[in-house]
């Protein structure tokens, strides 16, 4: 009787190892739910696929719904992982205190954001100033700026994204685009528009540029990693995760949140066309 009660004390206190993921021992799949935006998207899946190579147990989703729904779902719980491409507004940061969040923001890469064009579209470059004037709808044909006789079509992000929030505030300045502007939901759904459109012209990160479309120089800058990084470039902002709190110490969301300061995090970083904020 004596040995059966030792047995079920044991069998009971090896249960109690299995569910506390404390312990570090085997234990359900440990889920980490990240979502926010669609430029620091790409950084957060490549480096799910890798982090969850490595650890089996752990199950990373990730989904782009824009920076402010990030914000949204940080705050209410649904999420660990807000990815964003500015900063939490004061409204934001005044609803986590309400609900006891503390965001913690983690600087993740650097951007640039890049204008970009049809491919066939002769003009190699434009100034601020002029990027200014198109999108508030003061310059409409491409012949004012170079290019051929043909309308401006002006495509945006929305105004719920955080790369809407940085040209609007880096290039027109706090003022309001062109109410014939063409607002769509994701930076690889400009990139479609614009690689599709001959008179178009849209802004995405520069992880986003390719082959399909053109994109421009800005005040005699070409948006690339070299300029963003040495500060040439005069569109950048800094790319972010936040978290409720710190992570904890050894914890799986505390090693994915981090992953960027490791030496394949930050190589994941620049595949993606990203520049990571240090170099090993």
């Amino acid at each position: 009787m004596r040995t059966l009660t030792i047995i079920l004390t044991l069998l009971l206190m090896l249960g109690a190892l299995n569910v506390n993921p404390a312990y570090g021992a085997a234990s359900a799949n440990e889920k980490i739910v990240v979502d926010g935006s669609t430029t620091v998207g790409p950084i957060a899946k490549a480096f799910a696929e890798y982090y969850m190579s490595n650890n089996p147990s752990v199950n990373i989703t990730v989904s782009e719904s824009g920076s402010g729904n990030g914000a949204k779902a940080l705050i209410n719980g649904s999420c660990q992982v807000a990815t964003m491409s500015r900063l939490l507004k004061q409204n934001e940061y005044e609803a986590a205190v309400h609900s006891e969040v503390l965001p913690v923001t983690h600087v993740v890469a650097f951007d640039g954001i890049a204008l970009i064009v049809h491919p066939g579209n002769p003009v190699k470059g434009l100034t601020m100033d002029q990027v200014k004037s198109m999108y508030l709808g003061n310059i409409k044909s491409w012949k004012e700026v170079g290019g051929p006789d043909a309308p401006i079509i002006i495509i945006s992000r929305d105004t719920n994204s955080g790369t809407y929030e940085t040209f609007e505030t880096k290039v027109l300045k706090g003022e309001k685009i062109a109410k014939n502007c063409e607002y769509v939901g994701s930076s690889g759904a400009i990139r479609s528009r614009v690689q599709s459109t001959p008179g178009a012209i849209g802004y995405v990160g520069i992880g986003f540029i390719d082959n399909s479309i053109k994109a421009l120089e800005v005040n005699g800058i070409y948006p690339s990693l070299a300029t963003v990084k040495n500060g040439s470039y005069p569109i950048s902002r800094p790319l972010y995760m936040v978290t409720k709190d710190y992570p904890k110490l050894g914890t799986k969301l505390f090693e994915f949140v981090n992953l960027y300061l490791t030496k394949k995090g930050q190589e994941i970083v620049t595949e993606i066309g990203f520049i990571p904020v240090t170099n090993y």
